[in-house]
């Protein structure tokens, strides 16, 4: 017999056989789940009235479920989200012979050959037009302390694009793009990935099309070992990589692009950071008196850009569970009045969590994108949130950023075929062992429902999405 843990707490509006035929069939189901699941599940009405309870006050890690906490305090406290990011863009100085790349936040800068807004190579331009010869190039990101992964970042993500740093100077989400092709049967794998990273290629060309192949890079190493095989008839493998020091990288393709405008550069790329300190944290600061300093650069630039409204980088974040954005969400939210500390950030976080009337003994998080196995939300605490969202003058937008049911975004896939395909709107979850979803959705009856929903203690090599989505179905069919 498969078991999971439910604690049922009920509110009725509903005669009570009604209502426990509902609770009854949304048991059944999560009752085929894999052996140990842990379910927590609230639904309420648009008065809070909740309609379905299940283990309402558990703790359950949320994984990308965090995003919607992140997201909510960016949209509560950032100013002129819905104008062009006049304070977040990169800019370029010189510091004598030195080139520095000053980042602020923006989370999209690009050195794509395609690209057209918030460039690398208008900075680049802008060097090139004022000096033929430089010395080093330093990528500066010291506008926020050096914490590039939140406490509780599982180790083994760190090389993956899940778990890239982050960083005040980020360039190409942090990412670098491997491809792994084959060559003749006997001979090395080709390889093709800019060289930022040293390779170590132990991959072999075998026979016919079948591909095991796989990757690693020590965490703060540069180098990159690919190992296995690919099949000489098989296809391309390609690989997104995390970049572990983000500044340093962009200081890398800055050289590059100079280079290629013709700009000589005498030294070498590095990175410039600042340590992260106790007075880093308000906490601390508030114990032992300590005034808030600031490090924001005040020299003279040659040039900076603008990036697009960062309402459009919300939405992104919560559309497609963008990792990085979502910690520099978090970062620009916490130096709003604080250093851009994850402890800052959690500082407003906590303010918007009381404005909302969620209890604290409903969350706890060490990051803004959900990658810590640290994070801890209720149900109940969720849903709290997302009503007091739906009730500000952002809420409908704040909506528009969730992904839709059998729509886009990561629920592209999911609810096709079923009564809440393009009817609900949620943000997903996923890491070890757990799957979460929480949003609103359209019931039977035409009205909105703001729920939570959250699977952990999920067994390896299983998922409780299925369960999950079949037993909101059961809700909104009834409601």
């Amino acid at each position: 017999m498969k078991h999971f843990v439910l604690g049922i707490a009920l509110t009725l509006a509903t005669p009570a056989l009604a209502q426990q035929t509902l609770e009854q069939r949304v048991a059944a189901k999560l009752a085929e789940a894999p052996t140990g699941t842990r379910f927590g599940l609230v639904v309420a009405d648009d008065t809070g009235r909740e309609i379905v309870a299940i283990n309402p006050d558990g703790r359950f890690i949320p994984a990308s479920n965090t995003k919607v906490y992140t997201t909510a305090a960016a949209f509560a406290n950032l100013p002129g989200i819905n104008q062009p990011d006049a304070i977040g863009g990169a800019a370029v100085r010189l510091e004598g012979d030195d080139v520095v790349l000053e980042g602020r936040g923006d989370a999209r800068l690009s050195s794509a050959d395609d690209c057209t807004v918030d460039c690398l190579a208008t900075l680049a331009d802008a060097v090139a037009a004022k000096t033929r010869q430089v010395r080093n190039i330093v990528g500066d990101d010291t506008i926020f302390p050096d914490q590039r992964w939140g406490p509780g970042m599982s180790w083994n993500n760190i090389p993956s694009s899940s778990g890239t740093g982050a960083s005040a100077l980020t360039l190409d989400d942090n990412e670098l793009k491997l491809t792994v092709s084959p060559a003749k049967a006997g001979e090395a794998a080709k390889v093709e990935l800019w060289p930022y990273f040293g390779v170590d290629n132990q991959a072999r060309t075998v026979a016919g099309a079948e591909t095991e192949l796989s990757w690693d890079r020590d965490p703060n190493g540069k180098q990159l070992r690919i190992t296995g095989t690919i099949g000489a008839d098989a296809k391309p493998r390609t690989w997104k990589l995390g970049i572990d020091d983000p500044a340093d990288y962009a200081a890398w393709r800055l050289k590059v692009l100079l280079e290629a405008r013709g700009v000589k550069v005498k030294g070498n790329a590095s990175a410039r950071h600042r340590p992260l300190r106790p007075q880093d944290d308000p906490e601390y600061r508030e114990k032992k008196g300590l005034p808030l300093v600031r490090f924001e650069p005040t020299q003279q630039v040659l040039a900076r850009l603008t990036p697009p409204p960062l309402a459009e980088d919300l939405k992104h974040i919560n559309k497609v569970s963008q990792n990085l954005h979502a910690e520099l969400a978090l970062r620009r939210v916490a130096s709003l009045r604080g250093s851009g500390s994850i402890a800052d950030g959690m500082a407003q976080v906590e303010k918007v969590l009381e404005t909302a009337g969620v209890p604290r003994t409903a969350w706890d998080f060490s990051d803004g994108s959900g990658m810590s196995s640290y994070n801890r939300v209720s149900p109940r605490g969720s849903v709290l949130l997302l009503r007091w969202v739906a009730a500000q003058p952002w809420g409908a937008q704040f909506r528009d950023t969730l992904p839709i049911g059998g729509v886009d975004g990561t629920l592209a896939r999911r609810f096709k075929g079923t009564p809440l395909e393009g009817k609900i709107f949620a943000k997903t979850g996923t890491l070890n062992a757990t799957n979460a979803l929480a949003g609103y959705f359209t019931g039977a009856s035409g009205k909105t429902y703001i729920f939570a929903f959250y699977a952990n203690d999920v067994p390896q090599d299983a998922s409780a999405t299925k369960y999950l989505d079949d037993a909101l179905n059961i809700v909104a069919a009834g409601n």
